[in-house]
């Protein structure tokens, strides 16, 4: 197992990343806004794995064990904070409204070296301060979203999970996958609940939504998208993405 590396004070900065690039697996002491204004951003830890477009981005609090990677040309900005104005323990993904959004680019357009959260949040103590003050106030209002794709643990809901990973537009029912991976679809509805924390209908829209992104980043074309993730037609998969992202998948990158 490759050695997680450890860093003191999470960076406060920007980081353009190629598409397909990323960051291995870390940790850091202080907690983290991480935020791709442009491209697809995604943070992964053992209990699974977060996306974000550029409308949102990824809570990650001290101590997690995480790597990111890069989807599209991404422009990944990252936000280093010492307290939690958010009060959570676990990964999030967050709205991320205009403001938010140009605070964010204005907090990171200048890279600061890296420096200590403690430093870089106080700054001058005049403009960068009440750039701070406000972002941190921006940041307890933005509301969670639904964008978590939870990690399986028990090796039959796995096995079903990675059937679906490998091709999202498999379309069998739970009964039909549960005979594939020796158990019952009852169990799995069972396992669904338990170990996702949702129904599989759920979390397979989660799952579809997640390869769409990802696909939308590498420049498949809207329709291509939708049938490669399961989808019915062109009109089904927009309607559902625009009511989980608020915009159309048209719009995704254009923004």
């Amino acid at each position: 197992m490759p050695e997680i590396r450890h860093v003191p004070d999470a960076p406060t900065g920007r980081r353009p990343l190629a598409p397909g690039a990323g960051i291995d697996a870390h940790r850091h002491e202080t907690h983290q806004i991480v935020y791709a204004c442009r491209g697809v951003v995604s943070v992964t830890t053992r209990a699974g794995t977060w996306v974000a477009p550029a409308n949102r981005a990824i809570w990650i609090p001290a101590g997690t064990v995480h790597e990111h990677r890069a989807h599209g040309d991404t422009d990944l900005r990252l936000v280093g904070l010492r307290d939690n104005p958010l009060g959570l323990g676990r990964p999030a993904v967050l709205a991320v409204g205009p403001l938010l959004r140009e605070l964010i680019i204005a907090y990171t357009a200048d890279d600061p070296g890296h420096l200590p959260a403690e430093r870089w949040e106080a700054g001058d103590g005049g403009e960068r301060a009440r750039l701070w003050a406000v972002l941190l106030d921006r940041l307890r209002r933005a509301p969670q979203q639904q964008l978590h794709l939870p990690t399986a643990g028990d090796p039959r809901l796995a096995a079903v999970c990675a059937i679906l990973h490998r091709d999202p537009a498999d379309g069998r029912t739970l009964a039909q996958l549960a005979v594939e991976a020796g158990t019952s679809d009852r169990t799995l509805a069972r396992l669904c609940r338990r170990e996702l924390g949702m129904s599989f209908p759920q979390w397979r829209t989660q799952l579809r939504l997640h390869h769409a992104l990802l696909m939308l980043a590498d420049g498949v074309p809207v329709t291509t998208v939708a049938h490669r993730c399961g989808w019915a037609s062109a009109s089904a998969f927009i309607d559902v993405f625009g009511r989980a992202f608020g915009y159309t998948p048209g719009k995704a990158f254009t923004m």
